[in-house]
């Protein structure tokens, strides 16, 4: 698939075949490192205006981590971390879920991203998402935590 064409899908109107091939390069990222070329065509759909957009590049991000040999995550990761309070709660809990593979790939990243999940502010979330998002923080944290003693 070309990049132009790849990119165009993961941000049209189609969201039903943007969910489609975001689950395929997911898969495909989780068996080999095919799709880390385009690591950084990725990394601006995380400043993309829809939350759906930035849902996908943060699981499509972190399941390439493992590849990262060049360390472009490193530039990228408070970024990235941002999003565990971005502004629509559906893609703070999708950065929330995709960390312990992130940390899986990058050990290093542990003692950062648990600060983050800990400083995260959580206020401006309704009273019906913030206990969702807390929850997916603590059993975060959890996992984290017992990776980083390991």
């Amino acid at each position: 698939m070309m990049k132009e064409t790849m990119l165009a899908a993961l941000t049209g109107k189609n969201d039903k075949y943007a969910c489609e091939l975001t689950e395929k390069i997911i898969k495909e990222s989780r068996e080999s490192e095919e799709w880390y070329d385009y690591f950084q065509d990725f990394v601006p759909l995380l400043r993309h205006p829809k939350s759906l957009v930035r849902n996908r590049a943060l699981t499509i991000l972190a399941s390439n981590a493992q590849w990262d040999t060049e360390n472009r995550f490193d530039q990228l990761l408070s970024e990235y971390l941002s999003h565990i309070t971005d502004e629509k709660p559906i893609t703070a809990r999708v950065c929330i879920q995709t960390l312990p593979e992130l940390a899986q790939a990058k050990p290093q990243y542990i003692p950062v991203i648990l600060r983050a999940l800990e400083e995260a502010e959580l206020s401006k979330y309704k009273d019906s998402m913030r206990p969702l998002i807390e929850k997916d923080i603590q059993k975060v944290r959890r996992i984290l935590s017992v990776k980083e003693t390991a």
